[in-house]
């Protein structure tokens, strides 16, 4: 095969490679803008539901409806505590500001992939230039004027084995007054290959599998801060009911305690009681309306709270009053072993998941790194074909001419020292060890979170049957105390003690319910499946990948 034919079959190669790198450049990159992360109730999955990944879930009066019950736009908010859950989570303020938290993370994953789109490249420039100069042969003044113009047009793309590949046509015309006007159009290829440093897909799509895992990351994070305010959303829920409850027992206080002195004051009047007893008849009555103002505005404050997790729309958020449709009632849960719990958090926490995306990070990390200690070493290659003639036309015909240049070499770059690269992998990989440790720190941190809250709902649990009998027994001493004073064998100091003892075991009595229900949310919570368990769908369901074990570190 002569070297004209050969050129020309290089030439045809380089056309087909030029459409393909210019449709490549109008090609999708392969990353499209995400949709804003869903949060809210999942639809049934019977494939997950059988396999019992999570402990059995409660069955409690808390659990999340089918569907929401709308907020009326004023007036009360009757609410059960799911339309509670479900409300916050489509109208809570902070968690719509976290929702964007991944959209602008994945924004990095976009700049990432962007460094492998091909790049058009193109310009155009033009000088002119005029000279008086005496002429080496006559002595005289002579006036030379020239111009030039020049034009490329190229496309170039660098792809994830390390190759950068580019292809560019340029155009020049050269004009003077003592020739005249000559022009030469050259195409030309140009591979540079990296041989050692930048070399291969691990380093070069490194910090592109970064973005990636950071845009994971924040969908933990998200799953995270959901969970957080679900549970933020149940406790104030079960603490508004609770305020409610000890104003009404503060209140039927009150109104016992007003009965006790009118009936004290009537038997002081007849002579059977000394005056002495109505202080402390009038003391109990006004310590009742001291415990009723601090629970009226304990209330106040709660109801506050809750309307602001809700975030429900429109005005007068602040004075709409809340009606809860569920009474803090014991709840038919039944809690597995202590274990199976820790086995469902080690998979579902959110902050164990981010930290061992965070050690796959590092080890990413120590690719990079690890490549940036090799000497800087690229091949490349370079063919082109130039054609000149007096007109642009006749250049590109000239193309098919037998002249070509070809170059071919090694460039080679790699710093005295290199103490910067050292620098940067030692710091890679005592960050990765230290993730490694933190990562075993977190899961003992995360053991004693779920065995402490396991502790407490039984606890909480035992707590609800001892301030029932204590309660009952309170009102049987408030009744025998009653009796003792009718007949003159006590005093009102006795009987008002007994109305406290019995105002203070019905509030622990409805204290010991409500502090049940929050302890199994905060199990829940603390073991990662509080979503689960209330039905919502949110980012971040599946656990991470466990991380590789990390590089011994350098001397």
């Amino acid at each position: 095969m002569s070297l004209r034919k050969a050129w020309k079959s290089c030439a045809n190669v380089l056309g087909v490679g030029a459409l393909c790198l210019v449709a490549a450049s109008c090609a999708s990159p392969g990353w499209t803008e995400a949709p804003v992360p869903y949060i809210g109730p999942a639809q049934p999955d019977p494939e997950r539901q059988s396999t019992g990944s999570i402990a059995r879930p409660s069955t409690s009066r808390s659990s999340i409806p089918a569907t929401q019950t709308p907020a009326p736009p004023d007036g009360a908010l009757e609410i059960t505590v799911g339309d509670a859950i479900l409300l916050a989570l489509e109208n809570n303020p902070a968690l719509s500001v976290e929702r964007l938290t991944p959209l602008i993370r994945e924004t990095v994953e976009g700049e990432e992939r962007a460094v492998f789109d091909p790049t058009l490249q193109a310009g155009a420039s033009a000088s002119r230039e005029r000279v008086r100069a005496p002429s080496r042969t006559t002595g005289a003044i002579t006036d030379t004027r020239t111009s030039r113009t020049e034009a490329s047009l190229g496309i170039s793309e660098f792809f994830p084995t390390g190759t950068d590949v580019s292809i560019a046509l340029t155009t020049d015309r050269d004009w003077s007054m003592l020739y005249s006007d000559q022009h030469a159009t050259r195409v030309g290829f140009t591979v540079t290959q990296a041989l050692m440093r930048g070399a291969g897909l691990e380093v070069n799509l490194a910090s592109l599998r970064q973005a990636r895992l950071d845009s994971l990351s924040s969908r933990y994070e998200l799953r995270g801060f959901a969970e957080a305010l679900v549970a933020d959303v149940e406790t104030t829920y079960w603490n508004h009911a609770l305020a409610r409850r000890r104003i009404d027992i503060f209140e039927q206080s009150l109104e016992l305690a007003e009965k006790q002195f009118a009936e004290t004051r009537e038997r002081v009047e007849v002579g059977t009681l000394a005056e002495t007893e109505l202080a402390a008849a009038q003391a109990e009555m006004a310590l009742r309306k001291e415990a009723l103002i601090d629970a009226r505005s304990n209330l106040a404050a709660i109801r506050l709270r809750l309307v602001r997790l809700l975030g429900v729309p429109g005005d007068g958020l602040w004075e709409r009053d809340v009606v809860l449709k569920n009474e803090p009632a014991v709840p038919d849960a039944k809690l597995d072993d202590v274990d199976a719990h820790i086995a469902v958090a080690q998979r579902m926490r959110t902050d164990l998941n981010q930290a061992r995306l965070s050690a796959q990070r590092g080890d990413l990390e120590l690719v990079k790194t690890k490549n940036g200690l090799l000497p800087q070493m690229d091949l490349f290659i370079s063919l082109g074909k130039t054609g000149y003639a007096d007109s642009f036309g006749a250049s590109v015909r000239g193309l098919d001419a037998e002249s070509y240049d070809v170059s071919a070499g090694i460039d080679l770059e790699f710093p005295v020292g290199n103490r910067r690269a050292q620098s940067r992998h030692r710091r890679a990989v005592l960050t990765r060890g230290q993730i490694e440790q933190s990562i075993q720190n977190l899961n003992q941190l995360v053991q004693m979170d779920v065995r402490s809250a396991y502790i407490e709902v039984h606890r909480a649990s035992e707590q609800i049957a001892a301030t029932e009998a204590t309660r009952r027994f309170q009102e049987e001493k408030l009744r025998a105390e009653t009796e003792k004073f009718r007949v003159g064998k006590s005093t009102s100091l006795l009987v008002a003690q007994a109305q406290r003892d019995l105002v203070d075991s019905r509030i622990s009595e409805i204290q010991a319910v409500v502090n049940y229900l929050n302890s199994l949310v905060d199990l829940f919570r603390l073991e990662g499946s509080l979503l689960e368990r209330r039905g919502i769908s949110a980012p971040g369901r599946e656990p991470a990948p466990m991380p590789s074990a990390p590089d011994r570190p350098i001397d």
